[in-house]
């Protein structure tokens, strides 16, 4: 099984959608392993958001995910970073697809409600950053029986 990082970033905290993003998620299938609702320090958007150091929107974002409390998950199940993507749609929220939260509920880049995984690798790196070992639970869902192949 595949595992995925999902933040419910602060301006969809603010707005109240952190049910909204966890029951798409349920519905969508796949089975939540670790949450916790946080303030995100400096040190660990500057770890999170790494790979954008010397880009314009760096600072600007580093801002943005300190400025309020996020809701931090682990999402798991077959191809989990995939599915988690398609229900957020795309970054760009004009972009995304009718139905995806992005584009039910953003109109910006930067106020997209949502982060999460860009690849199985990058998953995991950023769970191990996000989340100790010990926070992420191990348990069956019943209904995988009706959900997956």
């Amino acid at each position: 099984m595949e595992r995925t990082l999902v933040l419910v970033k602060p301006d969809g905290v603010q707005r109240g959608l952190i049910g909204e993003v966890i029951s798409r998620l349920e519905r969508r299938g796949l089975k939540l392993t670790a949450a916790k609702f946080m303030m995100v320090s400096l040190d660990l958007a500057k770890a999170h958001y790494a790979e954008h150091v010397g880009k314009g929107f760096y600072e600007p974002l580093l801002k943005f995910i300190t400025s309020g409390p996020v809701m931090a998950m682990v999402w798991e199940g077959p191809n989990a970073v995939a599915a988690v993507r398609q229900t957020m749609g795309k970054t760009n929220a004009l972009e995304a697809a009718p139905g995806t939260l992005r584009h039910d509920f953003a109109l910006q880049t930067r106020f997209n409600i949502t982060h999460a995984s860009d690849c199985p690798e990058n998953g995991i790196k950023e769970i191990d950053l996000w989340f100790k070992p010990e926070e992420l639970v191990e348990w069956q869902h019943d209904l995988d029986k009706w959900i997956l192949e």
